[in-house]
């Protein structure tokens, strides 16, 4: 028998082990800075190694999810997920910053097997509306997980004056809860009759479709993880409590996905799609231009906007493109990532650009801080201003044909 509620709690715990992983480094990163001497470009190194794991275990999950099984792709996870938490803890076994480079890759690993493995068995275990509804309360703890460790953060670094390694720790709690959860349990069955053919996934892969979406994934991606992995840095000299951005920003994507399921069954994939980006777009222009109290209106424009990106990328796909199956929705994960990946060390040279920009004009100290910080706000505005042509493109291609097999 396959217990749908203890799969769902076990995967909500594995992608708050990821949700950690993401705040906690994010909150960290100027004392990574100061504790092994990096510049903003490094840091952006140590970044993508989080995301260039994910989509390789993403694709390659997605790959031998129906060989492999579901099961043992967590036991993976796991794995790495463990390692990649204590070698983080200690990093001068392989030098310092090539320790953080590779204990962040296997967390990264750990974080797209838990991807690949867990958005098939959703989809598998629920059908219909109660898919997206699922998914999108699954990825609920992607924010909602951020929030928890970005509070923390917060509190054991500026009230409790404790380091970043206590920090790391806490890593460990989530991922030791969902380990025990999928222990010993039977995973759902695929659905869609073929889709356990990788000839008949990669026939779906190729329908202009799927390639509009996985184009339009790299931006959806870059213009969520892009303002919040460097919002420490960016918004530090902004008047606002750059963790605090974060945990409104991650609350409110939170409560948005619990609540997503009306909102995708009146506006559809598409219409969501398209809002999105619309909200996206605003809310990174009030960073990129506001400061102090007007950062957290900024904090909610954004969230408004990057909600309901990746569930409801996943579910289109999921729903639209179903013969693509696991290997689809890894996929399109996958280049999510990727893409945010090759962005990461892009936008830390933006920064160490703009700083020298600014400190050429005779800016310093915080204005400086600030103003470089904002101008490369400024240059991603570009990620969802892109999408708002795409989505309405596609929007008008579903009205058109609001099906694809």
């Amino acid at each position: 028998m396959v217990n749908q509620n203890r799969l769902f709690l076990g995967s909500c715990f594995a992608l708050i082990t990821t949700a950690f992983s993401f705040s906690i480094r994010a909150g960290i990163l100027p004392q990574l800075a100061t504790d092994f001497n990096l510049s903003a470009e490094q840091l952006g190194f140590i970044n993508s190694m989080w995301f260039l794991g994910f989509p390789i275990a993403m694709i390659v999950g997605g790959l031998v999810y129906h060989t492999v099984g579901p099961k043992k792709i967590m036991m993976i996870a796991f794995v790495c997920h463990a390692l990649g938490i204590l070698l983080t803890l200690y990093p001068q076994v392989l030098g310092g910053y090539t320790g953080l480079l590779v204990s962040t890759f296997l967390i990264g690993i750990g974080n797209g097997c838990t991807e690949a493995a867990c958005n098939p068995m959703i989809a598998d275990a629920y059908s219909g509306s109660q898919m997206s509804k699922m998914l999108n309360r699954f990825h609920m703890w992607f924010p909602g997980g951020i929030v928890v460790g970005s509070l923390l953060s917060e509190v054991m670094t500026k009230q409790l004056g404790l380091g970043w390694q206590p920090q790391i720790w806490l890593i460990l709690v989530p991922t030791l809860i969902y380990a025990y959860l999928f222990w010993g349990q039977e995973f759902p069955k695929p659905k869609t009759e073929g889709v356990t053919s990788i000839g008949e996934n990669l026939k779906a892969m190729a329908t202009p479709l799927y390639i509009f979406m996985f184009a339009c994934m790299a931006l959806t991606a870059i213009t969520e993880f892009g303002p919040q992995q460097w919002t420490g840095l960016i918004m530090s000299k902004s008047g606002a409590s750059p963790m605090l951005i974060l945990a409104l920003v991650t609350g409110l994507m939170a409560v948005i996905r619990f609540f997503a399921g009306p909102i995708v069954e009146k506006f559809d994939q598409t219409g969501v799609l398209l809002g999105s980006a619309v909200l996206a777009a605003i809310g990174i222009y009030l960073f990129s231009t506001q400061t102090g109290s007007m950062a957290y209106v900024a904090a909610v424009f954004f969230a408004m906007g990057v909600a309901l990106f990746w569930p409801n990328m996943v579910g289109f796909i999921a729903e639209k493109v179903p013969l693509s199956g696991a290997l689809g929705m890894s996929i399109i994960g996958g280049v999510g990532m990727f893409s945010t990946s090759i962005f990461q060390p892009i936008i830390g040279r933006w920064i160490d650009s703009a700083k020298a920009e600014q400190t050429a004009a005779g800016l310093t100290g915080d204005e400086m801080e600030l103003a470089a910080g904002q101008a490369t706000l400024s240059t991603m505005v570009l990620f969802p201003a892109i999408l708002i042509v795409a989505f309405v493109i596609l929007f008008f291609w579903q009205k058109r044909k609001p099906a694809q097999a």
